[in-house]
């Protein structure tokens, strides 16, 4: 693996590993009010969207932190409209 490789896997890990205190906190409280329905159906689009782009383009860190980020997006947007 190069050195961009790496890279993208490490801001990878980084940015997706954001969204899992958010997404621990959603599913133990189940408290989504401080939480965008608009926001996160955005989010998860643009997620998707990304995944596409890193499954066409063949691009492994791209890839796999949207399929993982687009997980995590999803559990809080899925609190969120079941438990408003």
């Amino acid at each position: 693996m190069d050195i961009i490789t790496i890279t993208g896997f490490i801001a990878a890990a980084l940015t997706t590993g954001s969204f899992l205190p958010q997404a621990i906190k959603t599913i133990q409280t189940k408290d989504t009010s401080g939480i965008s329905l608009f926001m996160y159906s955005l989010f998860a689009l643009g997620t998707l969207l990304w995944l596409l782009f890193g499954l066409f383009s063949g691009n492994m860190p791209i890839l796999v932190a949207n399929t993982v980020t687009l997980i995590f997006a999803s559990i809080i947007l899925v609190y969120k409209i079941k438990y408003k």
